[in-house]
């Protein structure tokens, strides 16, 4: 009966980390790395509370609260970076592509915002003070 014991446990073990194995590889094979060239071009960015409406969003047109950035094909922030990086903590100066979004570095070379994808074109950024960027992709 003992025997049975070891054996019902060794099996099981055996399944649980084929599965958690198998779980890994499937998870890092559905995030894809898209090419810089998916991200380039202009994008609107606005800088909102967290707890806006889609349609509050939509009326902020002050100049405080958006801004066009333009990401440009070699990885640099082209027109709007200063107007970005009044909200960040430094100014940015270039990006890269990552799997679930885009991250925005700063003059060291450093990651110092990632905009997590919440739908096609649109990424979001939370700030440490509560505040909402979103970066959404605007008609080319």
């Amino acid at each position: 009966m003992r025997g049975y014991v070891f054996t019902y446990t060794t099996t099981a073990w055996l399944m649980a980390v084929t599965l958690m194995m198998s779980g890994a590889t499937s998870m890092a094979s559905s995030l894809r790395l898209e090419e810089p060239s998916a991200f380039a071009g202009r994008w609107q960015a606005t800088l909102s509370g967290h707890n806006d409406t889609p349609e509050t969003r939509a009326l902020q047109d002050k100049p405080s609260n958006t801004c066009l950035v333009e990401l440009a094909p070699n990885q640099s922030l082209g027109a709007g970076a200063d107007c970005l990086g009044a909200w960040l903590s430094e100014a940015p100066i270039g990006w890269f592509p990552e799997p679930d979004g885009i991250a925005i570095t700063g003059k060291q070379g450093s990651k110092i915002a990632f905009f997590s994808r919440q739908r096609d074109g649109v990424y979001t950024q939370t700030l440490t003070a509560g505040l909402l960027i979103t970066l959404e992709r605007t008609a080319q």
